[in-house]
């Protein structure tokens, strides 16, 4: 275990994902007393999204009882190192979620809710699916659960093999800002808040994320197999949808809900916000 300023790390050792990097956000000891949460990332990201959002004033009480475990998808730490092309197959989204079980043994920990973004959260909706006893509810911010579709699949594949080709570029930033702040990105339209926001994801974006092995979670992402068929009769857990009206996924998560079992599944559309976890901090 290390310590970080962003809490103790561990790397966790899975059957088929590699090693994850996991940092604890809170004091593990006080779990039979606090909430536990098991977040996972979206594309072009990594666990310090999470990790400031949770320290945000907003999540001010929250954070007091509850403690947070950040997962790491491979490959997307800060400053991480090509992942070896040999000795490791990035796994799919299906394995990822259903390894991340391996997570709460080593930590043992018994449940958690889970907290996700975009292919953070589609992740965490087939784990919630493979170890319904170990997950007490979801919260999902821009979910999908089906195949790619057309206009995604287009612009996926040329952030692909941009990534693949030149790195970071004008045009892969675009699509990842699209992918994670919406539609309604016109720079009269934008707050100065909301600027800075974009401006520091693209940073962060050009200097610390290995553009790769982004190339390698997109590509899983883009692969991903269809489970919405699946939800109604497997997902058997309390889950939150949350989506804004500005994001880039709105229809697509209103479209999810529509085929779930609604007894245990709510969805909440935030007005005028486009990434949820950066703009709506107040609603959670």
């Amino acid at each position: 275990m290390d310590v970080t300023k962003l809490g103790s790390k561990h790397l966790v050792p899975t059957e088929r994902c590699g090693p994850l990097s996991i940092y604890i956000q809170g004091d593990l000891s006080q779990q039979e007393k606090r909430a536990v949460f098991l977040t996972v990332h979206d594309l072009g990201c990594n666990h310090t999204s999470f990790h400031d959002f949770v320290e945000h004033p907003c999540m001010g009480e929250i954070k007091e009882r509850s403690v947070f475990i950040h997962v790491d998808i491979p490959g997307q730490e800060d400053n991480a190192p090509d992942l070896p092309e040999e000795s490791f197959t990035f796994p799919t989204m299906q394995m990822l979620g259903e390894d991340l079980v391996t997570v709460l043994d080593f930590l043992h920990i018994k449940y958690v809710i889970g907290l996700g973004e975009g292919a953070g959260a589609n992740i965490l909706l087939r784990f919630g699916m493979a170890h319904a006893s170990r997950c007490l509810g979801l919260i999902l911010v821009n979910v999908t659960a089906g195949k790619t579709g057309v206009m995604e699949y287009f612009k996926d594949k040329i952030m692909y093999w941009k990534l693949g080709q030149v790195g970071h570029n004008p045009t892969t930033e675009q699509y990842l800002v699209f992918h994670k702040f919406g539609h309604q990105l016109k720079d009269d339209e934008l707050l100065k808040d909301r600027e800075k926001t974009i401006q520091d994801y693209q940073a962060k974006l050009r200097s610390a994320i290995n553009a790769k092995n982004l190339k390698l979670y997109v590509s899983a992402f883009l692969n991903r197999k269809d489970v919405s068929g699946l939800l109604e009769k497997n997902l058997k857990i309390d889950t939150l949808l949350l989506a804004g009206t500005k994001g880039s996924y709105g229809s697509t998560v209103q479209i999810l809900h529509a085929q779930m079992d609604k007894q245990k599944t709510q969805l909440l559309k935030i007005d005028d916000v486009g990434d949820v976890i950066n703009e709506a901090v107040s609603d959670f």
